[in-house]
């Protein structure tokens, strides 16, 4: 019998014991439930240390303390999982969608996404979430009896409905063989919707960080906003004179418990009003209901125009993403163009050059790189050979 952690969640919590048949049966654990064992494969999976030198806004080897997609997803998760014991729903399934919502993120942050979903719009372009359900699903092969980690239809669900519900599908996830388990066009749980509105609070909260120890803003520029400007005032006056840097964690830890506080708040009162009796009446709702107040939800938006004025669109920034986008396009072209260049494995699934089954080979390989491994990779197929299609 596997094992359970049921006792305490809330009726509209999603049941360790409901989670839902694998694609491949497996025998139930006796000491792990389904949901602990997704977890537990999702961090044992290589997608998922290829994320320590994956971009998260800058570039890995720019410094050593500055967020890559693994220290992200770790930071999403502990901020999940505290979420989901206020509301006291299913703890382990919000960290496992936390831990894996990034799996499929390309090189180089959102200038490689944007590089090879341009490369690849003749083959149906790219979306990292898409690749997400690809890595869980087929590209992950370390175990015996299935390709990918052989997840749950509740921790699927949970992933493909990042977003939200999905009412077109793409075929990736349409076509396969739990999609009708996973509700598609309904709200996702509980769960999932906390860890989506966790992503958005870590993001918010380290691009500050990052951005004030890369020197792009000082913490003086943050005055005028709603919110941030107020927790940065109330820490500078309770410690003047402190370091620098002891006020910079004073206020993005504030900023965080603010954010978490004011969504349980709001979660519950959402709760309160629709009354949901069970994890079926979450995803019936119609809407979500996990969510900022309307306050909050201002303050949030202000601070991501913030950020994408002085952080996201930065010339260090930019140029980082110019390169990033023509390193990423000129290996898609030539691997499209040659696939006898790419490596056995990938070149098993190819097909002849410039075709569907090539660039199906050629989206995996590149969005499976790690940002110094695309940098290696382009320097042995250009700097070396001086090979161009």
């Amino acid at each position: 019998m596997s094992a359970r952690h049921d006792e305490g969640l809330a009726v509209f919590a999603t049941q360790a014991d409901a989670a839902g048949p694998r694609l491949t049966a497996e025998p139930e654990s006796g000491l792990r439930s389904d949901f602990q064992r997704d977890r537990d494969r999702i961090v044992h999976s290589t997608a998922f240390r290829r994320l320590e030198y994956k971009t998260q806004v800058l570039v890995n080897f720019e410094g050593d303390h500055y967020r890559t997609r693994l220290t992200h997803s770790l930071e999403v998760a502990q901020i999940a999982r505290t979420l989901a014991r206020a509301l006291r729903v299913e703890e382990d399934l919000a960290e496992a969608v936390a831990l894996a919502h990034d799996l499929g993120h390309s090189p180089f942050g959102h200038a490689g996404e944007w590089a090879l979903a341009a490369a690849l719009e003749p083959f149906g372009g790219f979306d990292h979430n898409v690749q997400t359900f690809r890595v869980v699903t087929r590209l992950e092969q370390r175990y015996a009896l299935f390709d990918g980690l052989n997840l749950t239809a509740v921790t699927l669900e949970s992933l493909v409905k990042h977003n939200g519900p999905l009412a077109t599908p793409p075929p990736a996830i349409a076509g396969h063989g739990l999609a009708a388990a996973m509700q598609l066009d309904l709200q996702p749980p509980l769960e999932a919707q906390l860890a989506a509105i966790a992503d958005d609070i870590a993001y918010c909260n380290h691009d500050v960080d990052d951005g004030l120890r890369a020197g792009f803003f000082a913490l003086g520029d943050l005055a005028s906003l709603p919110l941030v400007g107020e927790i940065v005032a109330e820490v500078e006056t309770a410690y003047p004179g402190v370091d620098r840097r002891r006020l910079i964690h004073e206020a993005n830890r504030r900023l965080i418990d603010r954010m978490v506080a004011d969504l349980v708040a709001e979660t519950q009162l959402r709760l309160a009003e629709v009354r949901p009796r069970t994890v079926q009446d979450v995803r019936e709702a119609g809407r979500a209901l996990a969510g900022f107040s309307a306050e909050m939800t201002a303050a949030v938006q202000a601070l991501r125009r913030f950020l994408h004025e002085r952080m996201y669109r930065h010339y260090k920034v930019n140029r980082m993403a110019r390169t990033a986008r023509q390193l990423v396009t000129e290996l898609v072209d030539l691997l499209l163009a040659a696939p006898e260049c790419l490596p056995d494995r990938w070149q098993a699934r190819a097909g002849e050059p410039g075709s569907a089954a090539t660039a199906d080979a050629v989206r995996d390989y590149v969005a499976g790189m790690t940002d110094r491994f695309a940098v290696d990779e382009h320097d042995r197929l250009f700097k070396l050979t001086g090979f161009r299609p």
